[in-house]
C-alpha cells in the first residue's frame, strides 16, 4: 500500500504507509507537530540524524530542509498524527499576547519524547478521523490547545512559534556546504537563501565556479564514499545523500570514482 493521508482539515491529517518504506526529500513551509503512533521514521539534516518511533512526539520548525525515510515496524504500519501549525495561524494565536521573539540561534527539531499532556491532546483527535466532517471551531481549539501545552512545557517556544520571519539573504556558500544532500528544486534553495532563481544562480557560480546541479552531483558523491568508507550499506547511502533511485546513484558514482558502489564495498 502507498502512502495515505485522511485529513480532518488542511491542518491536521492523520498519515499511514505500510509498504517497506517510503522517503521523501522536503523543505517544511509550516511548524509540524508530530504525533507517532507506530512505525519508525528516521530524519535526516544537515545538523544530525533523528529516529523516532512509537510514542514519540516531536515538532520540527518551519523552514528546514530533511530528508524523511519511513519505515513499518513490528508488523505495524507507519502511522502518525500530524498538525501544521501555519504562520497564518500562530499570528492569529499571538495577536492576543505581547511576545517579544527572540531569533533562535538554530531552529532544532524539538522532541518531547512521550509527554502525557501532547499526548493526549493528539490522540484526542484520532477519533474525528472516522467522521464526514469536523466543526472548523473544533480544529481550532485543538490547534490552541496543543500550542498552549507547548507554552507551558517549553519556555523556548515563542522564540520558534511567534518568529515569523522569512529568510534573508545569507551566505550562500556555507548553506550549499551544510544542506547540499537534499534533493531539493534549485529555486528552493533560492529561497532559503533569500535569493531569486536568477540571483541565486548568478551568486552560486561566482562562489564556485560551476553549475548548482554539477556541483551537487558531485557533492552528493563524494558524501556516499565516505559513507561507504563508514560501511553504510548501498541503499540507506542513496537515499541520504540525495539521489532518488539505486540504479541512478551507481551509474553516477561509476562515472564519477570509475567503480561501482558494490565494487568498493567488495574491495574491503
Amino acid at each position: 500500500m502507498k502512502y495515505q493521508a485522511k485529513y480532518i482539515t488542511d491542518d491536521i491529517k492523520l498519515s499511514w504507509y505500510d509498504d517497506s518504506f517510503f522517503k521523501s526529500d522536503v523543505m517544511f513551509e509550516h511548524h509540524m507537530l508530530i504525533w507517532f503512533i507506530s512505525g519508525e521514521t528516521k530524519i535526516v539534516q544537515a545538523e544530525g540524524t533523528y529516529l523516532f518511533g512509537a510514542g514519540d512526539i516531536f515538532l520540527i520548525p518551519r523552514n528546514q530542509l530533511a530528508t524523511i525515510i519511513n519505515y513499518p515496524k513490528d508488523g505495524l504500519p507507519h502511522k502518525t498524527v500530524i498538525m501544521h501549525l501555519t504562520t497564518e495561524g500562530m499570528r492569529e494565536y499571538y495577536a492576543k499576547l505581547d511576545v517579544q521573539p527572540v531569533t533562535p540561534a538554530s531552529q532544532r527539531i524539538r522532541q518531547y519524547k512521550d509527554h502525557p499532556l501532547l499526548q493526549s491532546c493528539l490522540a484526542s483527535l484520532v477519533p474525528y478521523f472516522d467522521m464526514e466532517t469536523l466543526p472548523e471551531n473544533i480544529a481550532t481549539l485543538k490547534i490552541t490547545e496543543a500550542v498552549s501545552i507547548l507554552r507551558t512545557i517549553d519556555k523556548d517556544i515563542d522564540n520558534v512559534l511567534a518568529n515569523f520571519e522569512e529568510p534573508g539573504k545569507i551566505d550562500l556558500a556555507g548553506f550549499m556546504e551544510k544542506n547540499f544532500m537534499f534533493n531539493m528544486p534549485i529555486e528552493k534553495f533560492g529561497y532559503l537563501t533569500g535569493r531569486s532563481l536568477t540571483t541565486f544562480k548568478r551568486d552560486f557560480k561566482k562562489a564556485f565556479d560551476t553549475t548548482p546541479q554539477r556541483w551537487l552531483t558531485r557533492k552528493r558523491l563524494e558524501l556516499a564514499h565516505y559513507q561507504f568508507v563508514e560501511k553504510k550499506k548501498p541503499i540507506d547511502v542513496c537515499y541520504e545523500v540525495g539521489f532518488e533511485n539505486l540504479s541512478h546513484f551507481s551509474f553516477a558514482f561509476k562515472k564519477q570514482f570509475g567503480y561501482s558502489p558494490t565494487e568498493l564495498l567488495g574491495s574491503r
